[in-house]
């Protein structure tokens, strides 16, 4: 199964897709399964996909050996022919990421390294925050340190957090540079459930550690822009496992 690591040096994909009902999200799942069980990509690493739970849509964590492998992906004729209409159809949305991985810290009882697997039942939060970016620097430190605090939060398992590089949308066909490079700030957390990350998300300001609150605050101050949904993991293959005919 794949797991986050900044030292394997991978570029991280990270493609969000909004629909408008969870009958288009069960087609969507349906679709991408059907991408992740076939792949067999030059320098493709890993997909794990993502079903949507407080809105519908999907996210795919995608796992590249670098950024000449996932472009010549994208200039493939079954992306541009077969899979570009197929998702401009289902979507209201959507937004492929390239990132970097720049941290991944756990609580001491997830072990060694954040594992992304169907298996391990996370509640998962995707973030991605926008930003200017000569203040990108700063905001991943900023979110980074969170983790020092998180980790006595009832319900924390994991947070990443992944630099973004250059963001895409889907345009007539095509691809479309969305924003500017450098211009986001990707955070994916895994939670042992929504009940445990809907008490600290809905915790009032007043009952909050200092420790948060001051956090908080310098990172909203950093950021342009906030999106978000939850997720679990319902689908995941490795290149080092058998394609499925």
């Amino acid at each position: 199964m794949p797991f986050i690591n900044p030292e394997d040096g991978y570029l991280t994909v990270i493609n969000l897709f909004r629909t408008e009902t969870h009958e288009q999200v069960d087609r969507l799942v349906s679709e991408m399964r059907a991408i992740v069980d076939t792949a067999a990509f030059p320098g493709w690493i890993s997909s794990t996909v993502h079903r949507g739970q407080d809105r519908p849509g999907t996210a795919n964590f995608i796992q590249w050996r670098g950024k000449e492998d996932l472009e010549s992906r994208y200039a493939g004729d079954e992306f541009k022919h077969r899979t570009v209409p197929v998702f401009e159809e289902i979507t209201t949305y959507v937004r492929l990421m390239q990132t970097e991985v720049e941290l991944s810290r756990r609580h001491p009882s997830q072990g060694d390294v954040t594992e992304v697997s169907p298996g391990r039942e996370d509640y998962t939060v995707l973030e991605v925050l926008g930003v200017d970016p000569a203040d990108q620097d700063e905001l991943i430190s900023v979110v980074g340190s969170s983790h020092d605090w998180l980790v006595d939060t009832p319900g924390y398992r994991s947070q990443s957090v992944l630099r973004g590089i250059r963001s895409r949308g889907l345009d007539r066909g095509g691809l479309s540079t969305v924003g500017r490079d450098n211009d986001f700030v990707v955070v994916y957390s895994q939670w042992d459930g929504k009940e445990s990350y809907d008490a600290f998300r809905g915790m009032a300001e007043d009952e909050r550690p200092a420790a948060r609150r001051k956090n908080q605050d310098r990172r909203n101050s950093l950021t342009t822009e906030h999106d978000w949904n939850t997720y679990r993991v319902v689908h995941s293959r490795s290149a080092s496992e058998p394609a499925l005919a």
